[in-house]
């Protein structure tokens, strides 16, 4: 990877503290699309690891769930890294715009 992926471009910016907010940000995120921009989507999650883990499981099966059901593209990325001392980051990004930027 010649890149981080802090460095793609961000459309929005999530905030995650726990399971019950997955959903809504989930299906702004659908709605917002991911084919149909050339920027990624950011996630900041706690950096308590068996959380961060629960909460990137479920918006990795929910954004598959609702492309499928919106039928839209599904090949999105997604990376995980240590933000800063207290969030998790999760950049999702089409590997069409991946692909578009460069990358």
């Amino acid at each position: 990877m010649d890149f981080h992926p802090s460095q793609l471009p961000i459309l929005k910016t999530f905030e995650i503290d726990n399971e019950s907010q997955v959903s809504d940000a989930v299906s702004e995120m659908i709605k917002l699309g991911f084919s149909d921009h050339q920027s990624a989507i950011k996630v900041l999650m706690t950096n308590e690891k068996e959380q961060a883990k629960k909460i990137g499981f479920l918006i990795i099966n929910e954004i598959n769930f609702g492309l499928r059901k919106t039928k839209q593209e599904r090949d999105v990325r997604y990376w995980i890294f240590h933000h800063d001392k207290t969030h998790f980051a999760m950049i999702l990004i089409s590997s069409k715009a991946l692909h578009e930027l460069g990358y």
